[in-house]
């Protein structure tokens, strides 16, 4: 099989979505099936592969890990007439993703969609939800021809599916056990960023307001003495909130900047909790991560994070936006260091059955599926 992927993110970007179809890229080349990857450029250092194509870009104002790129359709069409792919995938609904439906409907390339982002949550935090029915009413659209579109989590699917997305099936993340592992856990950690309190609890993530992480600041601030003055806080992540977040004068708190690799694994391992208070996650890579560490989460009751936190076994779910009740499980959980322990067995056990094999077989086979269709009904 061959496979066009076409995306507004990938690597050197450092997101959940340009990681996982890094992965995806990787597995199906181990598998024999070739794929090219049309993306925007990047002002990092370029990350270089002999099967993707750049073009032309700008970072989209909401979000600017995420570039809008400005596709060179007579290079794409000459790839895609060289290259004969059997299914093309998109990525994203922005211009890339246009480009991909363009050719799609085109050449008659059967067509999987992967959905990534609430993009309707995300417009409540900048003050711009007036534009949910005219986006909802886009995607519609925009899916209307494919053959499945694919999401990270039975949440997502039943929201589509109630928005009228016809076809809609579950493609969940997996996680690399081997690097994010309790035994990452060392004391060089703690005197890189001089912690002595009793406690480190962690955040990971984008520092966006589609985060929650108003509600974090609030937890931080406001956690009851005397457990307030044993833990050390570790925001690991860069973003818009940064700047403001530093100076809000957070007590006992470190800004770790972006961490990725052995140093990122480190955090997850060194934390005697994860606290994610983001209720507009399609799936939460991060949280799965930190369950492969032993670490035990603390998550809104929102997502698809409430699909990877087993309540009272591998963390507590938590009311979203609530800083009272995110504050209760925090000092329930370390007040119990029993169960603390037992949370950390169960979450490696959970994240050791999430390999990304079993993740992505699922992928391979609607590329199968689709272009098999497209076969027969191209012979009938």
């Amino acid at each position: 099989m061959k496979i066009a992927l076409f995306t507004d993110t990938f690597l050197p970007q450092v997101n959940g979505v340009s990681l996982t179809l890094e992965r995806l890229v990787t597995y199906l080349h181990a598998k024999g099936i070739s794929t090219h990857v049309f993306a925007p450029e990047t002002s990092k250092s370029d990350f270089y592969a002999e099967y993707l194509h750049r073009f032309a870009s700008f970072p989209f104002f909401l979000y600017p890990e995420c570039r809008i790129a400005i596709p060179n359709f007579a290079s794409v069409r000459q790839v895609l007439l060289d290259f004969q792919p059997d299914v093309i995938h998109i990525a994203t609904p922005f211009n890339m993703g246009l480009c991909g439906l363009y050719y799609s409907k085109k050449f008659g390339i059967p067509l999987i969609a992967s959905h990534h982002t609430h993009f309707d949550r995300y417009l409540q935090y900048y003050r711009l939800g007036f534009l949910s029915g005219w986006i909802w009413k886009y995607l519609r659209w925009f899916h209307a021809t494919c053959h499945t579109v694919l999401v990270p989590s039975a949440e997502t699917k039943r929201e589509l599916l109630q928005r009228g997305f016809p076809r809609v099936d579950i493609w969940r993340r997996g996680v690399d056990a081997d690097l994010f592992h309790p035994g990452q856990k060392h004391p060089r950690f703690r005197r890189q960023y001089g912690i002595d309190e009793n406690y480190i609890c962690l955040y990971a993530g984008r520092l966006a307001p589609e985060k929650d992480l108003d509600i974090l600041a609030e937890v931080i601030k406001n956690m009851p003495e005397p457990l307030r003055s044993q833990i050390h806080w570790v925001i690991v992540g860069d973003g818009p909130l940064l700047p403001e977040l530093k100076e809000a004068g957070l007590p006992r708190t470190t800004f770790t900047g972006y961490l990725n690799g052995k140093a990122l694994a480190e955090a997850y391992a060194n934390a005697d909790l994860f606290v994610f208070p983001s209720s507009t996650e399609t799936f939460g890579n991060v949280v799965l991560e930190a369950l492969a560490s032993g670490t035990p989460a603390i998550g809104a009751r929102s997502g698809g994070v409430q699909e990877i936190i087993q309540d009272g076994i591998t963390g507590t779910l938590c009311t979203p936006r609530s800083p009272r009740r995110t504050m209760e499980a925090i000092a329930e959980l370390l007040s119990n260091p029993n169960l603390l322990r037992q949370m950390s067995l169960n979450a490696r056990k959970y994240a050791l059955t999430q390999s990304w094999d079993s993740i992505l077989d699922p992928v391979i086979m609607h590329y199968k599926q689709a272009s098999a269709q497209s076969w027969s009904e191209q012979s009938a």
